[in-house]
């Protein structure tokens, strides 16, 4: 518990924190965060001692692929960094900002109660430090210790009790604008010390789409901790691209073979044998290079097969790649030897898997709880129609635009294109029942990235190519097929970068 009554911003807890578990410069388990509110010379200034919350309900345990975040029994969620891979997942899962990623091991850390003292029987560094006992740990199952005590009896709040992760960490006398992030308006300078450049792009960001829905004016951040922006960068974004090309190339390859066996017609086309199982491998390769690349710690990018979490969709989603890779590989086989009937007996199942390839991310981002952007029952749909979009346009650039099944392409691509405009649309301008999506949403409407949605996403990449697959329609053309197409996958990598990057930019601490 901590009681905001007594601190006085000293610094001690982090001092002790980063002595004690020689935490590098530029890393913080615990800090102290200031909040002012009011005008000169009616202000006041805040305290905010913040940390890694211990909830009994972690969402960074049930997102980690290779259980190297785990709960113990006694209820501190610790970490094993001789397990972690570097995914990052688990920053984007803590509400709190508590994880960080360490510049020398390359893996996650935080706060871990001092668990090596409490084993001890010793108390955590910072309790012991505090020079005005504002620090109290215990048992709050015990009802004798002090904690439970003042737990019981004392008027505590927690941060972000929305998030339903039940956090062990209490507040008394804390100010909630300083422990509510949204009630903070973003400072792009501090007292003592200038903020990195990424973090100050990052509030500018933020600014160029303010709220008002909040009562009253905000309060004014003027000290804090540096943190990570946008752990999940442009690799992530290419990822999503990728593998909705290699996904989608199957779904509508798949599509083209039932078409020719309803009209009696063996399966014996380039495209269908060669082309596309050829296609979907290249990308499904490059999807799994840019996911191994994107982990701090690559050389141990196998744990998530040999120590994996099953409550992960990291890990379920690399066992659905592996397999969806496995059939990809015997339909290319199956093609490169001439064997339709193998080809036709593959496509069933190839084709529900690559349903499930491109649709296992909404899964993975929905356990990305601290993103609440990312919590869309719309990204499953969303996800699949931007399949047939990538496989659709590809295969008409590669080879479709002059094949007999060009018609199909083109059919696919416009309802695809349909479907992830109006998907795009609702997502973006629907109501948002949390703050933090709306946020992200209006930055897309209306902040930093309101003119690449409008212009890039919006009429470039969906618009342009639909208009162009209408006129092509009345007077059939090759070149105009191929130009929609590229658009279409311009947009639709534009439009998988922004998603990425909004969910991101809204600070969690």
């Amino acid at each position: 518990m901590i009681d905001q009554r007594k601190c006085i911003g000293c610094h001690a807890c982090t001092v002790a924190c980063k002595e004690e578990n020689r935490v590098p410069l530029g890393a913080f388990r615990t800090w102290v965060k200031y909040v002012e509110r009011g005008s000169f010379p009616e202000t006041r200034r805040h305290f905010a001692v913040l940390r890694c919350n211990h909830c009994d309900n972690a969402p960074c345990v049930t997102i980690c692929p290779t259980v190297a975040l785990y709960r113990r029994p006694d209820g501190i969620v610790d970490l094993d960094g001789a397990r972690c891979i570097g995914c990052k997942s688990c920053m984007h899962a803590c509400p709190y900002d508590a994880l960080y990623i360490d510049p020398a091991s390359h893996t996650a850390a935080k706060c871990h109660y001092c668990a090596h003292r409490v084993e001890m029987g010793l108390e955590p560094a910072c309790v012991i430090v505090c020079p005005e006992q504002a620090i109290i740990a215990g048992d709050l199952d015990d009802p004798t210790t002090t904690i439970a005590r003042l737990v019981a009896s004392e008027p505590v709040q927690v941060r972000k009790p929305e998030q339903r992760t039940r956090p062990k960490v209490f507040y008394v006398g804390a100010d909630t604008a300083a422990l509510t992030p949204r009630l903070q308006q973003p400072a792009a300078s501090y007292m003592w010390g200038e903020r990195p450049a990424a973090e100050l792009d990052l509030v500018r960001m933020v600014a160029s789409a303010p709220m008002t829905d909040v009562d009253g004016p905000r309060s004014r951040p003027v000290y804090d901790a540096p943190h990570a922006p946008r752990p999940w960068g442009a690799r992530v974004s290419a990822y999503l691209w990728t593998k909705s090309i290699a996904a989608g190339v199957v779904l509508v390859a798949s599509l083209a073979a039932a078409s020719g066996a309803l009209r009696g017609a063996a399966v014996a086309d380039p495209l269908v044998m060669v082309v596309a199982p050829l296609v979907s491998v290249v990308f499904l390769l490059l999807t799994t290079a840019l996911l191994v690349l994107d982990l701090k710690r690559p050389d141990r990018f196998h744990y998530i097969l040999l120590k994996p979490n099953r409550r992960s969709w990291l890990v379920w989603g690399a066992w659905i790649l592996l397999a969806f890779g496995a059939a990809g590989g015997v339909w290319l086989a199956a093609g490169l030897l001439h064997l339709p009937t193998v080809v036709s007996a593959v496509t069933v199942p190839a084709s529900l898997l690559a349903l499930g390839a491109a649709g296992y991310s909404a899964f993975l981002f929905g356990q990305a709880e601290g993103r609440d952007f990312w919590q869309s029952s719309l990204l499953l749909p969303h996800l699949i129609a931007a399949a047939l979009v990538a496989g659709a346009a590809t295969l008409i650039v590669v080879d479709a635009a002059w094949s007999p099944w060009a018609d199909l392409c083109r059919a696919v691509l416009a309802v695809g294109l349909v479907m992830h405009g109006a998907l795009v649309g609702v997502e973006v301008l629907r109501r948002h029942r949390d703050h933090d999506a709306a946020r992200a949403a209006r930055l897309l409407t209306r902040g930093g990235y309101a003119r690449r949605l409008w212009v890039g996403v919006a009429l470039v990449g969906t618009a342009a190519p639909l208009a162009l697959l209408v006129v092509g329609t009345a007077s059939p053309s090759a070149t105009l097929d191929v130009v929609a197409a590229i658009l279409a996958l311009a947009g639709l990598w534009l439009w998988e970068d922004l998603w990425v990057k909004a969910g991101q930019s809204v600070p969690l601490s």
